[in-house]
């Protein structure tokens, strides 16, 4: 293009400028061209985005709480094997009471357990400030806003224990909210769940 207007526009073969206010039909292709590209590509995308927000047939659906400063989580699927929904606190370990190979700042009284190869749906809201349930090895970021619920879901391949914190400033304990989700066959799954509720049941 710098080399085109170089050649063409050189002071001595155009002696005399042309003015041009402006161009009608340039103007138009210009705009309309994008604006019809941009309709194209927007149609499907909304489609796209409401069905990415929809879970369909979770195994289980966990709500997370989160408040100043520790995460509530409540297990309501269970509700056949129990009156109550499985419903308990997380708190960070303080550093007096880790045990060897636990990690600093990042352990909690009481984990996430889920099982793997399941869709699991993901409420989130919180009690009294903003917050935000952030696990960077799952890929889950989403903020817990009072008087609101958000969702998203997870499906995790593989067996592990995956970390993850508060990503919201809430307060001066911040940095105190540490997430701890730990992903087991749907054997070890059931078998946590029972021994939590306190429930026999056959599995």
């Amino acid at each position: 293009m710098l080399f085109r207007v170089i050649t063409l526009f050189d002071e001595k073969k155009n002696k005399i400028p042309a003015t041009i206010v402006h161009g009608a039909t340039i103007e138009i292709i210009w705009t309309s061209i994008p604006a019809l590209i941009l309709l194209i590509v927007a149609i499907p995308s909304f489609a796209l985005l409401y069905s990415m927000d929809e879970v369909i047939d979770p195994i289980i659906t966990l709500k997370v709480i989160g408040s100043q400063w520790y995460w509530s989580y409540e297990y309501s699927d269970n509700l056949e094997f129990s009156d109550e929904p499985l419903i308990f606190d997380s708190y960070m370990v303080q550093e007096d009471d880790l045990a060897i190979g636990q990690f600093r700042l990042l352990e909690v009284d009481n984990r996430v357990v889920v099982p793997t190869n399941s869709h699991i749906r993901v409420l989130i809201t919180a009690s009294d400030v903003l917050h935000s349930w952030a696990i960077p090895s799952l890929g889950i970021k989403l903020d817990a806003c009072p008087g609101r619920l958000n969702q998203t879901s997870m499906f995790i391949k593989r067996e592990g224990v995956f970390y993850g914190q508060c990503s919201e400033i809430c307060g001066v304990n911040h940095g105190f909210m540490p997430i701890v989700v730990e992903a087991v066959s749907l054997e070890d799954y059931l078998t946590w769940l029972k021994n939590k509720i306190n429930f026999d049941f056959n599995i």
